[in-house]
């Protein structure tokens, strides 16, 4: 109370000063900040990632005297518990990383000219998803490229498919393999008639 008095009487009245906004830095690849990287899925690819970005804050959290640091505030037994901790969260990553792998190298595209009416054909193509491209984009591009109308549709299976008008098969085979980088073998090319009366 007194120092609103004597700062009314001197006229001068101080401002409260506003808080500043900090720079906190996100993971590219979990999103969390590098602080939690530990407990998401994806630790090595965290920190590799980290290392790459902001060798500064990498230094900081995973050098030998932080790392070092941090296990003397544990006790015996939790130093233990935390060491096994890491490992089956490393192994864990691996296998899930390896299982991934594995599902991309296996994952089929198929891409099937459907035939509309007497001379007109209709390019679907399946399994882009399990390689990691976003049909819609895909869609956008091809569309694009062809000159022609492209979509994402549902399919009975309840799966998703790009849909490109015309016969563009080849130009869609050619497109997985170069631009994709889809090994062939995991690229089929069917020809499908519709029946007639459906």
């Amino acid at each position: 109370m007194a120092s609103e008095a004597t700062a009314e009487a001197t006229g001068t009245e101080t401002a409260p000063s506003e808080p500043q906004a900090r720079h906190i830095v996100y993971c590219g690849v979990c999103t969390l900040p590098p602080e939690y990287c530990e407990f998401g899925g994806t630790a090595k690819k965290c920190k590799d990632w980290l290392e790459k970005n902001h060798s500064d804050l990498h230094e900081k959290l995973y050098s030998e005297e932080a790392v070092a640091a941090t296990l003397s505030t544990l006790s015996v037994d939790a130093q233990k518990r935390a060491a096994k901790d890491s490992q089956k969260k490393e192994a864990k990553a691996a296998a899930a990383e390896a299982k991934a792998a594995e599902t991309k190298a296996q994952a089929q595209i198929l891409i099937k000219r459907v035939e509309r009416n007497k001379r007109k054909y209709v390019t679907a193509v399946s399994g882009l998803e399990a390689h990691g491209m976003d049909l819609k984009k895909v869609a956008k591009e091809w569309g694009k490229k062809f000159a022609t109308g492209s979509s994402v549709t549902k399919t009975a299976s309840g799966g998703e498919e790009v849909v490109v008008q015309g016969d563009n098969s080849d130009e869609i085979f050619d497109w997985v393999v170069d631009v994709a980088g889809v090994p062939e073998a995991n690229v089929d090319c069917i020809e499908d008639k519709k029946k007639k009366g459906a």
